[in-house]
């Protein structure tokens, strides 16, 4: 059997894409010489590891067996390179991080910067999910730590507070619902709405919130960010739905009036998660110890 660590990561990153090509793209490397590789793998272990089809790539029950021992493997070698790290200065480590909507937009920023500016040899690869698929991509070992919100299940998870992150309605001053000082989400859907990107994970998340109850967003236009909804709101294109964490952090002219949403789940908190806190590999130790840390 013959295979190097470049073969085990590419093997991930494929798995994790969903396909050869944008597996290459997160290895660096070309289509030819990752489409090489793979074959390699699968030559040396004279097995398919993959199921190859129109959408994509599927892991074989060879290659899910190969992706477990690859993790494993790959969070040795991190440990080894922190253990390391005085010594050869030249390694990198790299943890990967899911978070929620305003987990990146509203609490990481600052922190993610003071934590990179301190650990030079520590990347992170942070991506925005929704919460059911952070807890999923832990399970599978396919993310370090997570933060999630207290409204899915992760009672199979170590989890450790984060911050608080309650939601909140917001609208133009002139609006008919500006008058009241407490609403449920649902009173807001026969309004129209400035959606939150396609993609979000906090727009995903309501879309299914609205459709608990039967009814959906009427979506009239959508915002990169909660900055951009907060300006739209501003000037009357409709009702949004943001952390107050953005309503707080915004210094342009209060022209609408925010009021929190009084339903359970919107009154979140938000946790970090993992698996195992004490089996994280040394790079992402260090990270979730920086994110522990009391809020200012």
């Amino acid at each position: 059997m013959h295979f190097d660590l470049i073969d085990l990561r590419l093997f991930l990153n494929v798995l994790e894409s969903g396909n050869i090509t944008a597996g290459a793209a997160r290895s660096h490397l070309s289509l030819a010489s990752a489409s090489a590789r793979i074959r390699g793998l699968e030559t040396s272990l004279n097995i398919p590891l993959l199921e190859r089809g129109r959408r994509g790539v599927t892991p074989t029950p060879a290659g899910k067996a190969l992706a477990q021992h690859a993790r494993l493997i790959l969070q040795q070698v991190e440990r080894m390179q922190f253990d390391l790290a005085d010594y050869a200065k030249g390694f990198k480590g790299q943890v990967r991080l899911l978070c929620n909507s305003s987990t990146l937009s509203e609490h990481l920023p600052e922190l993610l910067a003071d934590f990179l500016v301190s650990h030079p040899h520590i990347d992170i690869d942070v991506e925005e999910q929704p919460s059911l698929r952070i807890i999923h991509a832990l399970r599978n070992g396919t993310a370090d730590i997570g933060i999630i919100s207290d409204a899915v299940d992760a009672s199979d998870l170590q989890t450790r507070p984060f911050r608080a992150d309650p939601l909140s309605l917001i609208m133009p001053l002139d609006h008919s619902l500006a008058l009241e000082e407490h609403l449920h989400f649902n009173q807001a859907l026969d309004y129209e709405f400035v959606g939150l990107s396609v993609n979000s994970a906090l727009a995903l998340h309501l879309e299914a919130q609205a459709l608990h109850v039967g009814k959906r967003l009427r979506i009239r236009v959508r915002a990169e960010g909660f900055d951009a909804a907060i300006r739209m709101v501003s000037h009357g294109a409709g009702l949004s739905i943001v952390p107050q964490a953005a309503v707080q952090r915004w210094q342009g002219p209060h022209t609408f009036k925010s009021v929190p949403l009084s339903d359970a789940w919107a009154d979140r908190q938000l946790l970090l998660c993992a698996v195992d806190f004490a089996a994280l590999p040394g790079y992402a130790a260090v990270l979730l110890a920086a994110l522990s840390m009391k809020a200012p």
